[in-house]
């Protein structure tokens, strides 16, 4: 019986290994960037550097290139998601793929470790992962970003608001191990974005950050 236990925690483990390589190597699809050369601009050379929907659409100074990225970056972490959930058939390896493509998109290999915020991949992986928990954060930050009119507000909300909503979902099911998972996506993805802004951080706290002026 022993045997058979630990051979079920080294294929976890395995399963777990896997889901986070593909979801890393998933999420580092330059999609930002490529969608910008598609556009003659390298989208790493203006504004914030980054390869994500706002600096596309500042750079390209167009807004369906900017909507491309936001597909693009949207399905990177979906697909982490489901594809990790359906193919190895476990939702810590679900949830581990969501983290891994996060991480990706943030510090993509390549791009040489470059990359974007991780918002608009943490959101889709969250909605992949929990619909409650993203149909309670999600609509709360875009209200944050539309009152502030600051992109990496509704970046920061979506990923802390989705961290702290897990935690409440596991609190209220504590035997729930699928939800422990959860969490674990929830602390590292909100971590994963709070280092890539933290030149935004300080921006707001000097009330210099740039604002979105689509409205």
């Amino acid at each position: 019986m022993a045997q058979i236990h630990l051979s079920s925690i080294g294929w976890l483990c395995c399963r777990v290994v896997l889901a986070v390589v593909a979801g890393y190597l998933l999420g580092s699809l330059p999609i930002g960037y490529l969608v910008g050369k598609a556009w003659g601009v390298d989208v790493r050379l203006h504004g914030s550097g980054r390869t994500g929907t706002t600096n596309v659409w500042r750079a390209t100074k167009r807004v369906f290139p900017a909507l491309l990225t936001v597909l693009g970056d949207v399905l990177k972490g979906i697909v982490a998601v489901l594809m990790a959930r359906y193919l190895l058939h476990s939702e810590l390896a679900a949830a581990a793929a969501g983290s891994a493509a996060v991480m990706g998109h943030n510090w993509s290999v390549a791009l040489g470790w470059r990359g974007g915020a991780g918002g608009m991949t943490a959101g889709a992986a969250l909605a992949a992962l929990s619909p409650t928990a993203a149909a309670l954060v999600i609509p709360l930050a875009i209200v944050a970003l539309y009152l502030s009119r600051y992109a990496s507000v509704g970046t920061l909300t979506v990923a802390i608001g989705g961290a702290l909503m897990l935690g409440v979902l596991a609190l209220l099911a504590p035997s729930s191990h699928v939800l422990s998972g959860h969490v674990a996506f929830g602390v590292l993805s909100a971590a994963a974005v709070i280092i890539a802004l933290r030149p935004n951080l300080k921006r707001l706290l000097a009330g210099n950050e740039r604002r979105i002026d689509l409205w």
